[in-house]
């Protein structure tokens, strides 16, 4: 049977859910090996990043970016709303240092990849998440720092370095949005560019099964050693999947966004950058670094079932 492009986007979720537990077999029978695949994770994103670029129709994005009510709202959601809310989280749950470092990696800096696959799914405006992709990164990178001296200690300051999220913003973000364009300027001077264009158009999902297979392949170790350590964090990630909803749902009332841009901002505030932070987690000190990484991809695991949720849920909260 032919499988079209449009029964493969209806089916994404569950092809999702199937490789995150291929990951985790994977990393539970051969943890040597599947440890080995961490190397892959980034290029792999740098493909899904490109794929799901050269889909959207960049002169459409300027319509997108001048929504002026919409990039206030999701810089307020996710730069004041949601680090007030991670606040009041973390001292409800006391967590050990390294624990609490990975906590507020993930969940202080708002994804800027796969939260177009869910806006997109969960019935929220994806253009107007994707024009905003590099505001959102540009300003996590610069608070980040402010953001860990405030919750954790002056420590802190020490301990983060720009230069991988410099890396991650160039290699994850630009080249392949460069690329993206690229490639749409060839399609429409060459028959073979469009052919090119048509291809992409089938890579988004299966790369996205497929980072998800080797980041938790790759991970799931560690999360399984550290276990004890980690199991504190849960309770704070489910419930901070519960809450940003409603508060984002009272941003979006007050700038009085339509249903499409409400819907991403809840997606936005609610879907953490897990898989760009991992390798600035990966490059804290020896001590910190796996304990940081583990919480990271513990909080992948538990948003990706809350985003099972989301997509049910927010259009019916919008």
């Amino acid at each position: 049977m032919k499988i079209t492009r449009d029964q493969l986007e209806k089916n994404q979720i569950w092809l999702f859910a199937i490789f995150l537990l291929l990951g985790g077999m994977v990393g539970s029978f051969n943890e040597h090996f599947a440890a080995n695949l961490e190397w892959l994770i980034s290029p792999l994103i740098e493909v899904l990043m490109y794929s799901m670029f050269t889909q959207i129709p960049f002169l459409k994005l300027r319509e997108a970016i001048s929504n002026i009510r919409f990039i206030g709202a999701l810089l307020i959601g996710n730069f004041i709303a949601v680090p007030i809310i991670v606040w009041v989280l973390i001292i409800l749950f006391p967590l050990s240092p390294p624990i609490l470092v990975g906590v507020c990696f993930v969940l202080l800096t708002p994804c800027i990849d796969y939260v177009i696959v869910f806006t997109q799914l969960g019935k929220g405006n994806e253009k107007l998440i994707l024009a905003s992709m590099p505001i959102l990164f540009v300003v996590q990178m610069l608070l980040l720092p402010l953001y860990l001296w405030l919750f954790i200690g002056e420590e802190m300051v020490g301990v983060v370095h720009i230069k991988p999220f410099l890396e991650a913003f160039l290699l994850l973000i630009v080249a392949p949005l460069i690329l993206a364009v690229i490639t749409q300027f060839w399609a429409k001077k060459n028959a073979l560019g469009e052919k090119a264009l048509d291809l992409t158009a089938w890579l988004p999902v299966p790369f996205m099964a497929i980072v998800l297979m080797v980041v938790v392949a790759s991970q799931i170790g560690k999360v399984y050693s550290d276990f004890k350590l980690i199991l504190p964090a849960i309770p704070l990630y489910i419930l901070f999947l519960i809450i940003t909803p409603f508060v984002s749902r009272f941003i979006a009332y007050a700038f009085r966004l339509d249903s499409g841009a409400g819907r991403a901002l809840i997606f936005s505030t609610g879907t953490r950058n897990s898989l760009v932070v991992l390798p600035l987690a990966l490059a804290l000190p020896e001590s910190w670094a796996t304990l940081a990484a583990a919480v990271i991809v513990t909080q992948t695991i538990v948003e990706l079932v809350g985003e099972l949720f989301y997509i049910k849920v927010i259009p019916k909260l919008m």
